[in-house]
């Protein structure tokens, strides 16, 4: 396993057991980011859609798993104190510094607003819509990437903010065909804004973040991120907790189980599911990008809008119009052309460092031994909800 994440930081592969190795981890992260991302918004939504009506509750648990990230992050502790067991210094318990925990916090405390705008939009909205309305998410972080990080525009994230626009506009206008029989007008429309508002403030949230590393003044290491992403989840489940306490979420807890429709058993099972496939979404997304890269983790998460769309329509029997098959339509093509974009960006990047590396002959800049200690990238960021 050493062995493994050494030659993951950025050395070339010495055989091909390892290439074997990693191609099956690679794969386990892949399918956790799979079943995360197209299983977490129906089973959300089935919480509501059976008699589920918590909402600070089903937000709290989107980010609950995290500690299921601690067995990791002891096992990098432990390895590191093995390696080090031949010299005097010891290693640190933990490389995340008191700022970037302020940091940290912060950004959890908006990602816990964020779950509970998204679980107010996935009470009132069938799953088929909220997935394509929350694909609008890329449109919005490459505006503020812009305006936060000075990322510059290109004409593919320009198409990509208008096609994704557009989409959400077509379903905006064609409301009475998408809303769910036996609601109100109303209550479509508030769950349509919560869900937009959930996307753009999520979007939000994804060049502070990418903001946080450039300010770091220290090496933005795997076992880091993992670091931050849990104390950015704890952050975001206390805040949810203490929404849940407010509205008094703890004393009706049992009332919601015995009226659900599914059974008191399911109720349960419901909200552990949740918790899981948020989980496996987050754990998938930041393996992913660690053993491939952030495009692979976007084109997963790119296919399974269309899987989630197909999976709402047979488990939920929701309408699939017109509508909503020219929304997906400009969807997907905003969000190829997106990644479509940031590709050919990583591409002149690469051709740049090769001349750089060329030019220095046998002694290149040593950040470009090592892509862990680069500042991640905003498509590295991306997680389309």
């Amino acid at each position: 396993m050493d062995e493994i994440e050494s030659q993951l930081d950025g050395r070339p592969p010495s055989n091909s057991l390892f290439r074997a190795k990693k191609l099956i981890l690679l794969s386990l992260n892949v399918l956790l980011l799979a079943v995360g991302s197209s299983g977490g918004p129906l089973v959300l939504r089935l919480y509501f859609l059976r008699g589920g009506s918590r909402k600070w509750l089903s937000a709290a648990l989107q980010t609950s798993g995290f500690p299921l990230v601690l067995p990791p992050l002891l096992f990098s502790f432990l390895r590191r104190r093995r390696r080090s067991s031949f010299s005097a210094a010891k290693p640190a318990v933990f490389f995340i510094t008191p700022p970037l925990v302020l940091y940290s916090v912060i950004l959890g405390l908006l990602t816990g607003l964020d779950n509970f705008i998204s679980a107010y939009g996935a009470s009132y909205l069938p799953v088929s819509t909220s997935a394509l309305l929350g694909s609008t998410q890329l449109g919005f972080t490459a505006l503020f990437a812009f305006l936060i990080v000075k990322q510059k525009f290109s004409e593919f994230s320009i198409n990509s903010v208008v096609l994704l626009t557009f989409g959400a506009a077509v379903l905006g206008v064609h409301a009475n065909g998408n809303r769910p029989t036996g609601e109100s007008q109303g209550k479509y429309y508030l769950g349509f804004a919560m869900t937009l508002a959930a996307a753009v403030l999520y979007a939000l949230v994804l060049p502070l973040v990418e903001l946080t590393y450039k300010k770091a003044k220290q090496e933005i290491t795997y076992t880091l991120v993992m670091e931050m992403q849990c104390i950015i989840s704890f952050s975001a489940t206390a805040f949810c907790v203490v929404g849940m306490a407010v509205n008094r979420d703890f004393q009706a807890i049992s009332r919601d189980a015995e009226g659900y429709g599914l059974g008191e058993t399911k109720y349960y099972l419901v909200l552990v599911s949740i918790a899981l496939l948020s989980q496996c979404y987050f754990q998938g997304l930041v393996g992913t990008i660690k053993y491939s890269s952030a495009l692979l983790s976007g084109v997963v998460i790119a296919i399974c809008i269309p899987v989630t769309e197909v999976l709402g329509v047979l488990c939920f029997r929701e309408k699939f119009d017109g509508e909503k098959g020219v929304a997906l339509a400009l969807s997907l093509w905003g969000s190829a052309s997106y990644f479509y974009g940031e590709y050919k960006l990583n591409k002149k990047r690469e051709a740049a460092v090769g001349a750089v590396t060329d030019g220095a002959g046998e002694n290149p800049a040593p950040q470009e031994h090592h892509r862990s200690s680069s500042v991640p990238s905003l498509l590295e960021l991306q997680t389309v909800r």
